[in-house]
């Protein structure tokens, strides 16, 4: 048997290959080794044994893999992230995590590596939803992560059709409900299976499915937020070490964690299905599923089941003109729809990753799952948002720069503080601009990121618009589409609203800022041409240099 008595000194001998090998000697099953990883971590040695275990777990999740290039200078905070979660886990749910690491063999790809780590803990796989669409990823990562958006598997269907008995009981039998068997897909937080019902209002027999909590996401949930927490926490007092302004990580962690507690919150889901059936019930080509209220509990969301496939599925041998329209329908979708509402506070949901869209090549019509991730924006937000996409399309630094300032957060001093950072980002970001790119909404949020990593405060929704510009990117890459103008599709949306709702007329924008896109155009020659020419004689001088 394995000697739980050990102290540090006597850990600090043992490599973790050492330890590992005479460990698994002393206990030939997963389930033993679990109870003992258990006790050891409750011994003294146990702090220790997460620290070097933990480093030889992430030896073998390089960063080099994990984080593109381009994001280079994320890198250590990642380690140190995955560190900290080793380092604060709970035993019950860190144990059969380090077991079942040491049980995988050396040569297993980083991807299956990272989602064995990230099972069972919703917040992270959440996070790997998102980054899943990164066109930067190394290829294999990003097909292994991609199967987080239907590939999670940790339930069978009596588990879930027992909590359906339990949680409807004689509301089954009222409405004639038949569960179909099986689990039609799994998410990160529930799973899913489809049903017919008698409904009473259309008098006939309709399909739908359950969206089921999984029983144990409440007390893992609750334990990821706490670690968001504290990881916010930590990274505030080692911000110097991570280039970023000392605020900017601490109140980034803290707004996903507000946001992923959306996740867990049924009963606001099935509200905002519901705001969503209205904000989307006359756009043409775009559906919401229908809420089932009578079948809906804390646990339980029930709604009309979609038609179609996932969205990359969908369109993988379509001609090229129609994966540019589905491409424009989900700007139109995600993007337009909330800028141009007319409602003083737009909601927009925010994880369109492809595993939530379903596009039925019969119909034409593009359907959105999972409402639980949604954020709002108000008018005045929008407008600014509207006017700096266009502003930035338009290549206008003045322009974009008085957006961003009406943006910013902060009094008068801060403020003024806070204009040097934008003056100076802005300039960087229009020379280091192509002269053939046409600068659109992912560009400006780009802009307004790195403003952001400098120090100026930007609106909290701001940081999910981000997210699902930066998702929407990946979904399109994967779909093989062309670069369609975000710009041209936003005003292509905008016009016929004016022109055939008074009420909508402007919205969110005035006239007083459509003169000021006006006028901005007529210089839009000169200022290209301006650019242009700044950028050969940046070249003749470097080449100048050179010689």
């Amino acid at each position: 048997m394995f000697d739980f008595s050990l102290k540090e000194r006597d850990l600090q001998q043992f490599t973790p290959e050492q330890l590992q090998a005479t460990f698994f000697s002393a206990y030939p099953t997963s389930s033993e080794r679990i109870s003992a990883i258990e006790t050891m971590l409750r011994s003294p040695a146990g702090p220790l044994l997460r620290d070097r275990i933990g480093r030889w777990v992430i030896q073998r999740l390089p960063a080099e893999e994990l984080v593109p290039d381009k994001y280079t200078h994320w890198r250590p905070l990642v380690q140190d992230a995955m560190l900290f979660m080793f380092l604060n886990l709970s035993i019950e749910r860190l144990a059969p995590k380090l077991v079942e690491q040491m049980e995988l063999p050396a040569n297993t790809p980083t991807g299956e590596r990272l989602l064995k780590l990230i099972a069972k803990v919703p917040g992270l796989q959440k996070l790997g939803q998102v980054l899943a669409r990164n066109r930067h990823l190394l290829p294999a990562l990003r097909r292994a992560l991609t199967e987080l958006e239907n590939g999670i598997s940790d339930m069978n269907a009596d588990q879930v059709r027992a909590i359906i008995q339990e949680e409807l009981a004689q509301r089954l039998e009222t409405h004639a409900v038949q569960v179909k068997p099986g689990i039609f897909f799994e998410a990160s937080v529930s799973a899913v299976v489809r049903f017919t019902w008698w409904n009473p209002d259309s008098r006939r027999r309709e399909r739908g499915v359950f969206k089921v909590m999984k029983p144990y996401i409440p007390a893992c949930f609750a334990e990821d937020m706490h670690l968001l927490a504290g990881l916010a926490k930590y990274v505030a007092l080692e911000h110097r070490e991570y280039g970023f302004a000392k605020r900017v990580l601490p109140e980034t962690f803290s707004d996903v964690r507000r946001l992923l507690q959306h996740e867990v919150q049924f009963s606001r889901e099935q509200a905002t299905l519901l705001e969503a059936s209205r904000l989307y019930g006359s756009v043409l080509g775009v559906r919401v599923p229908r809420l089932i209220q009578p079948l809906c509990t804390s646990k339980i969301t029930a709604m009309t089941e979609a038609r179609g496939k996932k969205v990359t599925d969908a369109v993988a041998h379509m001609p090229r003109w129609r994966r540019t329209r589905v491409s424009e329908l989900l700007i139109e979708a995600f993007l337009a729809v909330p800028l141009f509402s007319s409602e003083k506070d737009a909601m927009f949901h925010a994880d369109p990753h492809a595993g939530n869209l379903l596009y039925d090549k019969r119909t034409g019509d593009l359907t959105i799952l999972d409402w639980a991730l949604t954020e709002h924006v108000n008018r005045e937000e929008r407008r600014h948002l509207a006017m700096l996409f266009f502003m930035t399309a338009l290549r206008d630094p003045d322009g974009i720069v008085n957006q961003i300032q009406a943006l910013s957060r902060g009094g008068a001093r801060r403020k003024g503080s806070q204009a040097k950072i934008i003056r100076d980002c802005v300039d960087r970001f229009i020379a280091q601009l192509p002269l053939t790119h046409i600068p659109g909404a992912a560009d400006a949020l780009d802009m307004l990121e790195d403003i952001a990593f400098k120090g100026v405060r930007l609106p909290a929704p701001l940081i999910m618009l981000r997210k699902v510009l930066f998702t929407l990117d990946g979904v399109q890459h994967d779909m093989g589409d062309p670069e369609v103008s975000m710009v041209a599709i936003l005003a292509r949306h905008a016009t016929p609203r004016w022109l055939t709702s008074w009420k909508a007329f402007g919205s969110p924008l005035s006239l007083k800022d459509w003169f000021a896109v006006q006028s901005s155009t007529l210089f839009y020659g000169g200022r290209l041409w301006w650019q242009g020419t700044q950028a050969l004689l940046d070249r003749s001088r470097s080449a100048s240099d050179k010689v």
